[in-house]
Formats: structure tokens, sequence, C-alpha cells
């Protein structure tokens, strides 16, 4: 399935905002100028896609984050200077496009600075005509994937656990999330 992605003419000249909502938020890895709190409008995090790489396998998937219809997302947009463009927006798609599971777009989100701006940012949606799109899952169902994924970057609950710890020290509070790490901190303490 082929990847979707804008055009070199779908971003403006200057510095190019990205928006973080999961990983990127904890594990940027590109270079960026400054990160600000920030919040989409019409989309919100879920633990909507199934993970066939990065945490899971076709034959065990794991379960990460995309951003689905409706609602809002806190997040953080960084900026990323105009010399480091090219190499952020390569960088961004050799990681969230992988199987083609995001739709990359632009998205409006309105900074939690002393401005209060509004800027383009360039964002990673869910594509819910994907095969990876799981849609909304109960939590056991994300228990079950969560618990089972393991892929190339590593085992899906650190993603997670990774993931709640820093929404917490950035003063996001997603409970959907907060629960499901709650009851994977349960295991890793039965474990023990």
């Amino acid at each position: 399935m082929t990847a979707k992605t804008l055009s070199e003419a779908d971003f403006a000249e200057g510095d190019l905002w990205v928006f973080g909502y999961g990983s990127l938020i904890w594990n940027p890895g590109f270079a960026f100028v400054e990160q600000v709190p920030a919040r989409l409008i019409g989309e919100h995090r879920a633990l909507c896609i199934y993970s066939f790489v990065h945490r899971g396998t076709p034959e065990k998937p794991g379960l990460v984050l995309g951003l689905d219809r409706g609602g809002a997302c806190q997040g953080t947009a960084f900026r990323v200077a105009p010399a480091q463009r090219p190499a952020t927006i390569a960088y961004l798609r050799a990681r969230e496009q992988v199987t083609g599971v995001y739709r990359e777009v632009k998205r409006s989100v309105w900074l939690n600075n002393h401005a209060q701006q509004r800027v383009s940012a360039l964002a990673y949606v869910s594509d819910r005509g994907h095969d990876q799109y799981a849609g909304r899952l109960s939590l056991e169902q994300q228990l079950h994937y969560v618990r089972q994924g393991h892929g190339s970057s590593g085992a899906n609950v650190d993603y997670v656990l990774s993931t709640v710890k820093a929404l917490e020290a950035r003063g996001i509070h997603d409970a959907a999330l907060r629960q499901l790490a709650s009851r994977l901190r349960g295991d890793v303490a039965a474990h023990h």
C-alpha cells in the first residue's frame, strides 16, 4: 500500500512545525529549535493502530497510537529550523510511513505559549481504510495486543508506559492510556 504523503509544495518556507502526540513526545529523533505544548482540534489520541514493525509483527501485532477522528489532542509542537526541514521530513516518513498506516497531513495546532498562536504543523493521522487500523478496542483487547507486542523498536509495554510517563510529566492526562498503563504496571509488579 502506498504511503500518503504531502508534496513539496505543501510545505511553506521557513520553520517546519511537527505535532507529536505519542512516542514523538519522548523520542522525537530529529533536531528541533524548540518544543511547545500544543493542542490539535478535530482528532484525538487513540491506541487504534496494529503495529507490524516497531512494536509487533504481522503474526503477533502490537498496538500503537494514532490520531483518530473527533475530539481534541494535547501534545507537543516541535519547531524545526528551515535547514533541517528536508532531513526531518525524510526521517519522519521513514519512521511513520513504514507500512503506510498513517496519512501525512498538515493540521492547525494552537501553541500554549505566551502568544497562544496557531501554526500549521505536520502530523500523522490514522488511515481508517488501512488493514492495520484497529478502531476502538476494549481495555481487555488493548491489553492482549500490548502484552504480546514486540517489534524492531522493542516491547509494546515499554512504548505505552514511556508514553504515559511523558504525557503525565507534561501535565497531559489521558484517562484511557492511564488505565491501560496501570494494568500493565500491575503485570510488571506481579512478575517481580
